[in-house]
């Protein structure tokens, strides 16, 4: 398996197989090893020495992963070693139109991460399974000492319209929103508000103490699957504000927070959170049972048990 998005394999290799991780000399994305993640069950192999390695079952997420499997193994994905395609995206550029690169195979299982993503793909004749999200429990962490809001953003200037960077500015424009992620730091003065506030990239443990101190979660992307981050908030005990769209709506339930996509509804919503400190207590313990319910590492681990067992069997 490929070094992809980082926090999806921290709960991949927590189960109990073994995982061979790629490397290649430059480190650049065909092959970024370990990373120095703390994986104990994954090894980083060199890409020259993954021929001799035996692979019971390779897991592809992206289309040039079935090319370099082929020419640094010697082995073809689907027919020599059992493989499955994880699907960790929704489908571009169109909603319902786009095929899926795997669809004109069928001896690849596309592996979907979310009812919405199966659902919008074209698929075609891949046989297809369905494994949410789950992640490792945070903890109840939240505080809400800070009457701000915060959220979890990676490239929001870059990524703009996909992640609603735009929408930031008119949810702020109540309650200030501070931002923690990749390239934010930046991020008030793209987007010409002083009440967005950009907070940086901080380590995983010091972000999420960081954002469990703010009294609401704001999330705003208009196109991306069921973001980690949003699970994190919600395992914290957040309450959350987001946009009614993908998987949102499954994911956060009424009593959990606000979802709508008119913008002054949530705007309204983050300043009644805001205001009333019991009420987003109440709405964060619900978003935290929730998410342990529905997102919790057990099932995503023994989901993934059931689909491996399949497809090598």
């Amino acid at each position: 398996m490929w070094h992809v998005h980082g926090s999806w394999a921290t709960s991949f290799v927590a189960g109990q197989h073994r995982y061979s991780i790629p490397a290649v000399p430059e480190r650049g994305e065909w092959g970024r090893g370990l990373c120095g993640r703390s994986w104990p069950a994954a090894r980083e192999v060199p890409f020259d020495r993954l021929c001799e390695r035996e692979i019971d079952v390779v897991i592809l997420q992206r289309p040039r992963e079935l090319e370099l499997f082929r020419a640094w193994t010697g082995r073809e994905p689907g027919v020599d070693v059992p493989a499955v395609y994880v699907e960790h995206n929704t489908p571009r550029p169109s909603a319902a139109d786009t095929r899926h690169p795997m669809a004109d195979r069928d001896d690849i299982p596309i592996v979907h991460v979310t009812e919405f993503n199966q659902l919008m793909w074209d698929n075609g004749r891949a046989p297809t399974y369905l494994v949410r999200h789950g992640i490792p429990d945070p903890g109840y962490r939240y505080t809400g000492r800070s009457a701000r809001t915060a959220t979890m953003i990676n490239e929001p200037v870059r990524r703009g319209r996909i992640t609603g960077t735009d929408l930031l500015a008119p949810l702020s424009r109540k309650v200030p929103i501070d931002v923690y992620g990749m390239g934010t730091e930046c991020l008030g003065s793209a987007l010409g508000s002083t009440r967005v506030h950009g907070c940086g990239d901080l380590r995983s443990d010091d972000v999420l103490d960081a954002v469990a101190a703010h009294r609401v979660y704001v999330h705003t992307p208009r196109w991306t699957s069921l973001g980690l981050s949003l699970l994190e908030a919600m395992h914290m005990g957040m309450p959350v504000v987001a946009l009614a769209v993908t998987e949102a709506p499954t994911t956060v339930p009424p009593d959990a927070g606000v979802l709508s996509n008119d913008v002054d509804v949530l705007a309204d919503a983050i300043e009644r959170f805001t205001a009333d400190p019991d009420a987003a207590v109440a709405a964060g313990i619900r978003s935290r049972a929730t998410a342990a319910e529905r997102h919790g590492l057990h099932r995503f681990l023994q989901d993934w048990d059931n689909v491996l067992a399949e497809v090598i069997r």
